[in-house]
């Protein structure tokens, strides 16, 4: 039976991850394995003042209880204990969400949704990174409004997938975002990340330097240059689920010899 591990970066008490367990159900043994607290925008972070206890919990999914671990750390972090300490073995799939609030642009490595599923691929597993369009002031609270069951869907079909078929040579992750207005029957398509920020920062309004300020952020859209292939496009623009291939090789694409013409220029003027 495939071993499937949930995580995700809102924390265990969040409504989109029992949404993804009850989606999964089924097709494995599922295990949640998520932070114990909120922590949304943490990438792939490890920071050195993580305590990583553990604590065991029990969640109700669908009338059956699902075996669950709490744990303090960020979500890179919690995959990391989770493959160490706490699974028999390492998962066949590691299904990070379902996120509040979507994760599209150049700013993609600030969500930790993604950094747990990138955490999870460079051990070798193959992830799922999912995330649901929501305003702005849902990203960090637990409403029962938002219906994830569009999200449970594509989660779902994406899952059997990739339990079937070993994703290709450098597909680490696939990010997966739907749009807010999607149902089971919205299309989807193969994107690409945008070079866009999307989610841009705001000013903190403060009278002094010492005063309290964190960065707000906004949506920000520039639609004269968004590309019709990316992610962002097909999410805000066509309403389509976007379903990004994502790698763990950061290198450019860029070919060598315009580096050299490059290097040449760069030396001589």
């Amino acid at each position: 039976m495939p071993l499937i591990m949930v995580t995700n970066d809102d924390g265990i008490q969040s409504p989109g991850l029992r949404a993804a367990v009850a989606a999964l159900d089924g097709l494995g043994e599922v295990v949640v394995v998520a932070p114990r607290d909120q922590w949304s925008g943490a990438g792939r972070c490890m920071p050195a003042t993580s305590e990583g206890r553990i604590y065991p919990e029990v969640l109700v999914v669908n009338g059956r209880p699902v075996r669950a671990y709490a744990v303090e750390g960020t979500p890179a972090q919690v995959v990391d204990h989770a493959f160490l300490e706490i699974l028999p073995r390492l998962p066949d799939l590691v299904v990070s969400g379902i996120n509040y609030g979507e994760n599209v642009g150049s700013g993609v490595t600030i969500s930790g949704t993604i950094g747990a599923a990138l955490e999870a691929a460079s051990f070798g597993v193959p992830a799922l990174a999912v995330s649901l369009q929501t305003p702005i002031e849902h990203h960090l609270g637990y409403s029962e409004e938002i219906d994830f069951r569009a999200a449970g869907h594509f989660t779902r079909r994406f899952a059997e997938a990739v339990l079937r078929r070993a994703l290709p040579f450098d597909v680490d992750v696939l990010k997966i975002d739907v749009p807010a207005s999607a149902t089971p029957e919205t299309p989807w398509r193969w994107t690409r990340q945008s070079r866009q920020r999307y989610f841009v920062p705001v000013r903190p309004m403060r009278r002094r330097p010492t005063d309290p300020g964190p960065l707000g952020y906004r949506v920000e859209v520039d639609f004269e240059r968004l590309e019709p292939d990316s992610d962002v496009y097909a999410l805000v623009v066509d309403r389509v689920v976007s379903v990004t291939p994502l790698s763990l090789d950061l290198t450019s694409r860029v070919g060598e010899e315009v580096l050299r013409e490059w290097w040449d220029r760069a030396q001589w003027g």
